[in-house]
């Protein structure tokens, strides 16, 4: 299972518009690991239906 990515702390913005924001590279790793997530589900799902007995 992949793990969720750790959330930033607010004084890990310095609110001076970075570009990327720590924000923004938190977003997109939860959007990543979403899919991630999905993917790994979608794979465990298709193990347990396969398994003898289902």
């Amino acid at each position: 299972m992949p793990e969720a990515p750790e959330a930033p702390s607010d004084d890990m913005c310095c609110g001076s518009g970075c570009d990327p924001c720590v924000w923004d590279t938190y977003n997109a790793a939860v959007q990543l690991y979403r899919r991630q997530l999905a993917d790994w589900q979608a794979r465990e799902a298709a193990r347990q239906a396969a398994k003898p007995g289902n």
